[in-house]
């Protein structure tokens, strides 16, 4: 399989967890755009587009409250969109939008997700990257811009934010926690393995046009998670057996059910197409970035 090797490269998000990563793999041959500026209409129209390759990877991801639905359709559509049209009539060679597995909906039952099934976005924030996603494909056949889509999961590393650094807390406590009981599969990704094919998005040329599922083929059921977490801290596995659906109705009583559900239910991706058609496979078993990501908060304690 031919995959040349990048011409320059923008990214927004350049400072964010994965941008970063990225910014490492690339050597630092990466022009960073800010789209978090009250100006950021007019930091695109700056931008040199010509012959790039762009890596968009800047999203809102948290925002409570009545204003969420219009801040995530701002930042995650909006800007989506106008960042496309900025490229493309710049020139630009392909765009890489890093979007969320959560596009298909928010857990598996009998058979993990694919690519080609329906979307099924629940929340605010889904829903806005889907509309990116629409937007792209819009832009894209109108225009020709080559644009590439990876939906990923929670992402595994040092300095991981939201629902994995919430559990990794909850992980590095002396107190038993009941999850021995639950049976599910959630699928995760290590930072370095979704810079990987982020990689693999913008070289392959067959790529173009296409929508790939993100995250490491060995999905992993919650006490083995908490298991591989609270070994790595030094702490006793101490997990006890009790009812999913107690815990499940016990947290909705204190408005914590949509945390309590991404632990006792499944959300798996099927990502046997996108290892197929961008010759991507995970550097190393996904417990040892849970472990590196443990022994980072460990080490910073």
């Amino acid at each position: 399989m031919s995959a040349p090797e990048l011409p320059r490269s923008v990214a927004t998000g350049a400072s964010g967890f994965v941008g970063r990563r990225l910014a490492v793999a690339l050597g630092g041959r990466l022009d960073a755009l800010a789209l978090g500026r009250d100006d950021w209409r007019e930091q695109i129209g700056a931008v040199r587009w010509k012959d790039a390759v762009v890596f968009h990877l800047a999203a809102r991801v948290h925002q409570g409250g009545a204003l969420g639905d219009a801040l995530y359709e701002r930042d995650n559509a909006e800007k989506t969109r106008a960042l496309a049209e900025a490229a493309a009539a710049g020139g630009a060679r392909r765009l890489v939008f890093l979007s969320t597995l959560k596009v298909n909906g928010e857990e598996t039952r009998a058979t993990p997700m694919r690519a080609g099934d329906t979307p099924r976005p629940q929340d605010a924030y889904a829903r806005s990257k889907w509309r990116a996603e629409q937007g792209l494909a819009e832009c894209a056949a109108r225009t020709g811009l080559e644009v590439v889509v990876a939906r990923s999961p929670l992402i595994v590393g040092p300095g991981a934010k939201g629902n994995l650094a919430s559990l990794l807390a909850l992980a590095d406590t002396p107190w038993p926690l009941p999850f021995a009981a639950i049976d599910n599969r959630r699928t995760l990704i290590a930072v370095d393995d979704l810079v990987e094919l982020l990689l693999r998005c913008a070289r392959v040329p067959d790529a173009n046009g296409r929508t790939f599922l993100a995250g490491d083929p060995d999905a992993l059921a919650t006490p083995r998670l908490v298991r591989v977490l609270r070994e790595a801290l030094g702490r006793p596995v101490r997990l006890f057996r009790a009812s999913p659906a107690l815990l499940e109705s016990s947290a909705a009583l204190l408005g914590l059910g949509d945390r309590m559900r991404r632990l006792t239910r499944s959300l798996e991706a099927d990502v046997a197409e996108t290892r197929a058609a961008l010759d991507w496979k995970p550097r190393a078993p996904i417990d040892e970035a849970l472990r590196a990501m443990a022994m980072a908060r460990r080490k910073a304690a």
